[in-house]
């Protein structure tokens, strides 16, 4: 019997609706980016430095990423439906203390609070793998980040709009209305969908061990890190390139910068229709080569003195196209290397893309200077898309490996 037949909305007794798992992934995107037009705006309200101001941004991903390390044996031992209601509802209590701060300092520490999101795009994906097979995780997580591609797309704009007719705490206001909803919907659709454990919480962190002495959870986590990190290197550098190497304004910079999400939104479709046909480690083999691809393509152009923006952006697209095909399928490949750690590896799963997403941002930002063009760029992204591809053909070899070992007993 397929996902769909065995789903009724609104019934906890079945598996949750797909669209209460794209809205649990969609909100915690959402979070981190619709406010950032209203930067400015805020810096004035509390009377500080937009330096400061700015870590609104850098806190949030900080404990988003130290969260996603101990929501998931949390999830494997309580169950991954209260601790996601419980994440949604801190998130509310956080968002209206963001909205009546005082102060700069006040709000920064609710902003950290309102990182508790991180809980509902986690498990969402733990709750696809406790529900099907791998092959079939890999679609239906394809579709569930599908949400998590447009929202950075339309929500800087749409909070743009806000904060322009209603000043910043309108962005606040819509985030609780939608943390509220998510909460009612949660309640109504979602049942508990992972096994019960009888390890104690002690016992369950104790068993990361399990996971970080498996070649194959780090193949999947490096190829799903590393390929990320192309784009986590463009975040960090491409404003520079945009504003520095073309002369771009920053509307005509908004409108180019969202190309990779164009792929990336592309790519989420193509592993939802494809990944249980094809199979996950293919999926990610190709999506790999489609990321390389597109930065090789780049350096070529720029190398014959062709680039341009219309080039540099145009190509990212596959950057974007490749890391909707491999993120989707090596998150499912990562959970189900122990189906019994579904949520603890996707926590630590995403921990490790996070993490090193960040510093290599932060790696691409300090590298880009006046005179260096695009270069250090593009040969950062080159070497992590490279890394992902080596990541995914040990997986491949160690699969094969293993299907050898199992056949001769």
């Amino acid at each position: 019997m397929s996902y769909a037949s065995r789903v009724r909305f609104l019934d906890r007794s079945t598996p949750p609706h797909i669209v209460t798992l794209i809205l649990l992934a969609g909100l915690s995107a959402l979070v981190m980016n619709i406010f950032l037009p209203s930067l400015p705006n805020m810096t004035a309200y509390f009377n500080t430095e937009y330096r400061l101001m700015q870590l609104s941004v850098a806190v949030y991903l900080g404990v988003n990423a130290v969260l996603q390390v101990l929501i998931g044996p949390i999830s494997d031992k309580l169950g991954r439906r209260p601790v996601i209601l419980w994440g949604i509802g801190g998130f509310c209590l956080a968002t209206l203390g963001c909205i009546y701060a005082p102060d700069i300092y006040t709000f920064l520490g609710f902003r950290m609070a309102q990182a508790v999101i991180v809980t509902a795009m986690v498990l969402s994906r733990a709750v696809v793998r406790d529900c099907v097979p791998q092959d079939q995780a890999a679609s239906m997580i394809g579709y569930v980040t599908m949400g998590m591609a447009v929202v950075p797309m339309i929500g800087p704009a749409f909070g743009g709009v806000l904060d322009q007719y209603f000043g910043w705490q309108a962005n606040f206001w819509l985030l609780l209305i939608l943390g509220l909803g998510l909460f009612w919907l949660t309640w109504s659709d979602l049942g508990e969908t992972a096994a019960t454990s009888g390890l104690s919480l002690g016992q369950q962190f104790a068993q990361y061990p399990e996971l970080l002495t498996s070649p194959r959870f780090w193949g999947y986590a490096i190829a799903s890190g590393m390929s990320s990190g192309a784009f986590f290197a463009y975040l960090g550098g491409a404003p520079f390139v945009g504003t520095e190497v073309f002369g771009m304004s920053p509307a005509v910079l908004g409108f180019f910068f969202g190309a990779p999400a164009i792929g990336y939104f592309l790519g989420n479709f193509v592993s939802g229709r494809f990944s249980a046909r094809i199979g996950v480690n293919r999926m990610v083999f190709v999506g790999t080569l489609i990321n390389c691809t597109g930065i090789v393509l780049s350096m070529l152009v720029f190398w014959l003195g062709l680039g341009s923006e219309w080039t540099f952006f145009g190509f990212m697209t596959f950057v974007g196209l490749g890391n909707g095909m491999t993120i989707p399928n090596a998150t499912a490949g990562m959970l189900s290397v122990r189906p019994h750690l579904a949520g603890t590896a996707s926590g630590l799963g995403g921990a490790i893309m996070l993490g090193g997403g960040a510093g290599l941002s932060a790696l691409a930002g300090a590298l880009l200077v006046p005179g260096s063009g695009p270069w250090p760029l593009l040969w950062i992204m080159l070497a992590t898309a490279i890394c992902a591809i080596i990541a995914i053909q040990l997986v491949i070899w160690r699969s094969a490996r293993l299907a050898g070992l199992d056949s001769a007993e």
